[in-house]
């Protein structure tokens, strides 16, 4: 029996598994009660990624294991739902409480602005999210088929505008959030009415979005969120210090595959100006705009950057302002000039301080020597402003009085952590992902490679007189792209243990993805491959130009794939031979 091409492709599992759900409801209850196992059931472990979760194992443990004939050592990781980073000293002490308490002792700060546990063993997961809502805190839409956390510039007492623009954030996110009550009856034991009115998801419907969308605001002449990697983003028109409104973008996505061209990173495209009031009426329409058209039948085919590249830009513009009632103005002139966070003592607008505190990956923990959460639970004892957590895995100590500027000073100098921004400027741009042990898609290492990777550029860097040039590297363990490597100067993506495809040549302010420049290569001959580029960057480059801009106008002149190294540099690989003729 032969198919017919034209009939509907069938839907991924995952949609089933969202319809029957109930609203994320599931047999996750009863699945979060039952201690005689460590895990859930498939099902139930696609509905966790709605609250925050998802299952993972060690896998530095999973030989051991298997040979001692027992199971992998199962455990969860649970992300917090932050828009805009801002925590309160209270919410940051009880969260670093509970992570002595109830998972790993890290803190992690991720790409997206907000914290992550790790290591949350099954009977521990219900308690850590209700001693969060003790502070006002949820994993609700941090994970799954929805909009996830919002990003927003850090600081905002830097100026009226950036505060309006951190509200807007904040507000956006809230109202996209799923307006089910499953994860209140499931983690947090409310009861569910009887006989009231049938729960609805007005915005989402009742199988959600076919795959993730993000959000990011940003603010010329910062690109901290990457904007451009963003589903929506939306980037503030500032004019004479007043907020106007925002350019809108869409469509930006950096997950990819491995050798499947179907797959790739693309950067958003710009629809237009909207003014201030129009943002969540914008943000519903593209949101629902993806509900409606975006791809249920290929998860690898389901973001909103697939569903613009099929249907076009224009074709997309006209549905949003169709079903959102408003019209794109031409957009307004925006440039950006940096993505890296501003480091150390900085006054505000109002006349408060922040400190700026590089934090290599985002983890927090103490080490010998190195006692850097114990440091930062002691500035929240007494710190009356707040935390804001950054897209660079940084954190700023923000709304500081000039009482406590002094106090806080000292607890940095006592702990060594006053020496913390004095570092290369490759270190200081430099992102990872997580990756081993705990994440099931990685292929190779990365947040514990990177400071080895760090050390032997900072080498050839050091020599070439660049210490201290912003150059940004992200590493990654896999193609999924989290912490945004197609927009790196210098990209490792993850291809198997010790390997990694090498990217070259993006913006540094991530207007521009980077190529590939060879498909598998250690980081030693990595290294050995950049270092006469670098020396040549050194030498030749023009007055301001990054290494990016450098690298894609003298090393990479075309679309070859480049992996010796030459006397000058990079040379393209050897073209293959033709085949030879038939008889």
């Amino acid at each position: 029996m032969t198919t017919d091409p034209a009939a509907p492709k069938p839907l991924v599992a995952n949609e089933g598994i969202k319809t029957a759900s109930r609203h994320l409801r599931g047999n996750l209850k009863a699945e979060i009660a039952d201690t005689s196992t460590m895990t859930v059931s498939a099902d139930s472990e696609q509905l966790t990624k709605f609250h925050g979760l998802y299952q993972q194992d060690d896998r530095d443990q999973r030989i051991a294991l298997r040979k001692a004939g027992k199971d992998k050592a199962y455990s969860f990781m649970l992300r917090v739902r932050l828009p805009g980073g801002k925590a309160t000293p209270q919410q940051w002490l009880t969260l670093d409480k509970l992570a002595d308490e109830l998972c790993s002792p890290s803190l992690r700060l991720t790409t997206r602005q907000t914290f992550q546990f790790h290591g949350v063993v099954k009977g521990n997961v219900k308690p850590l999210v209700q001693g969060m809502h003790q502070v006002l805190l949820d994993s609700i839409a941090a994970c799954g088929d929805v909009n996830r956390n919002v990003m927003a510039p850090v600081n905002p007492e830097q100026s009226p505008a950036l505060e309006q623009v951190y509200q807007d954030a904040k507000n956006w996110s809230d109202y996209a959030l799923p307006k089910t009550r499953a994860y209140h009856e499931i983690w947090l034991d409310e009861e569910l009415v009887a006989g009231g009115e049938p729960e609805s998801e007005p915005m989402y419907g009742s199988t959600y979005l076919p795959r993730k969308f993000k959000t990011g605001f940003a603010v010329p002449p910062t690109n901290d969120v990457d904007v451009y990697s963003q589903d929506l983003g939306y980037i503030a028109i500032v004019e004479d210090g007043k907020l106007l409104g925002y350019n809108v973008t869409v469509g930006g996505g950096l997950g990819m595959s491995h050798g499947n061209e179907e797959t790739f990173p693309r950067l958003a495209d710009t629809l237009g100006f909207i003014p201030r009031d129009a943002v969540n009426k914008i943000g519903e329409a593209v949101l629902t705009t993806q509900r409606d058209f975006g791809d249920r039948t290929n998860r690898k085919h389901a973001r909103l950057k697939y569903t613009i590249e099929d249907r076009g830009v224009a074709w997309f513009k006209a549905e949003v302002e169709k079903r959102s009632g408003v019209t794109f103005g031409p957009a307004r002139e925006a440039g950006f000039k940096t993505i890296q966070d501003p480091h150390g003592w900085h006054k505000n607008a109002d006349g408060s301080w922040f400190y700026g505190l590089h934090i290599l990956s985002g983890r927090i923990v103490d080490r010998a020597g190195w006692p850097m959460k114990t440091a930062l639970r002691e500035i929240a004892q007494m710190h009356r402003g707040d935390f804001r957590l950054t897209p660079s895995q940084n954190v700023t100590i923000s709304g500081v009085s000039e009482k406590e500027k002094p106090v806080i000073e000292a607890i940095l100098a006592r702990y060594g952590l006053d020496k913390e921004n004095d570092h290369s400027g490759v270190r200081l741009n430099a992102l990872s992902c997580v990756a081993l042990p705990t994440c099931g898609l990685a292929l190779a290492e990365s947040e514990r490679a990177l400071p080895d990777i760090l050390a032997r550029f900072e080498t050839v860097l050091d020599e070439a007189g660049l210490h201290d040039d912003a150059i940004s590297l992200r590493v990654t363990g896999c193609p999924n792209g989290c912490a945004r490597p197609y927009l790196a100067e210098i990209g490792f993506v993850g291809k198997a243990p010790n390997k990694y495809a090498l990217y070259l040549g993006a913006s540094y302010t991530g207007t521009r993805l980077n190529r590939l420049v060879s498909p598998s290569i250690t980081i030693e001959d990595a290294v050995k491959l950049l270092e006469p580029v670098i020396k040549r960057y050194a030498k030749e480059r023009n007055d301001g130009e990054r290494f990016g801009d450098f690298c894609e106008r003298v090393i990479l002149p075309s679309d070859a794939t480049f992996h010796k190294v030459g006397t000058g540099g990079l040379v393209p690989a050897a073209a293959p031979k033709p085949a030879a003729p038939t008889a």
